[in-house]
């Protein structure tokens, strides 16, 4: 059970969270993403197996842009309709902007809870090998993510690695960071030389080993779908449906 969503087929999870977030963006109300963001939360915490610590770091920044769009929204909002709430520092806020705020923050929090369930619980290379099975994408796109996915901590090193290289020659860290922006340059010429001689050599290798590009029909790790995507998928569903529902019945009610 806390494993499911980490089991789940990539690519199905991946239609499920996009047409989630496409039927989400045709609420205004505050209710439908507030419910959604619930149900997502819920199906994250029994069906899933992540660092919430980690969790919490990555929602900060979704958070504080939530409460951006919440405060711009209320107190530069043009809409004037409905009741005054109340009126701060001489900014009425009407039942209207009120409303239209709440379910800006709730649209952020809610897109950004999916966002993380699926960065979270999904593994990259799984992810690739899916959209080429289930979803056809080409081989020659899916391993050019895929390399460059592989090549990120390498260049990581390669550029800590340059810039101890250049303190052991003499060269001294700026004081101030346009002088350290400008400087910059010295280490990302190397670093992005290197880059190149890495893809030419990893390109080589690839059309060594027999890729052409073409696709195939056999896989080395084969990527497949059982019953519980559906499944899964239809526990979105059916969050989405209620969510959808939930809030049309709320947003009737008050």
């Amino acid at each position: 059970m806390p494993l499911l969503l980490h089991d789940m087929n990539p690519s199905v999870k991946f239609i499920v969270v996009t047409v989630s977030m496409l039927a989400m963006a045709f609420f205004f109300d505050p209710w439908t993403p507030l419910l959604f963001l619930i149900g997502v939360f819920i199906l994250q915490v029994f069906m899933s197996r992540v660092n919430w610590k980690l969790w919490c770091w990555m929602m900060l920044p979704f958070t504080f842009g939530a409460f951006g769009y919440f405060w711009t929204t209320l107190v530069f909002g043009a809409s004037t309709d409905g009741t005054v709430l109340w009126t701060f520092a001489g900014i009425d806020v009407t039942e209207e902007k009120w409303r239209h705020a709440l379910s800006l923050s709730f649209r952020v929090l809610a897109f950004s809870t999916l966002s993380l369930l699926f960065a979270l619980t999904t593994d990259p290379v799984k992810f690739v090998m899916s959209l080429m099975q289930q979803l056809k994408l080409s081989p020659k796109l899916a391993y050019s993510i895929m390399v460059s996915y592989q090549f990120l901590p390498v260049l990581k090193d390669e550029f800590s690695q340059i810039q101890q290289a250049q303190r052991l020659r003499g060269v001294q860290d700026k004081k101030h960071w346009w002088q350290r922006l400008l400087q910059m340059r010295r280490l990302l010429l190397p670093m992005l030389a290197g880059a190149v001689r890495k893809a030419e050599r990893a390109a080589f290798a690839m059309e060594a080993r027999g890729f052409t590009g073409e696709p195939r029909t056999a896989f080395y790790r084969p990527v497949t779908l059982t019953k519980t995507d559906f499944l899964l998928s239809g526990v979105f569903m059916i969050v989405l449906v209620c969510s959808c529902v939930g809030g049309y019945l709320l947003n009737k009610s008050f």
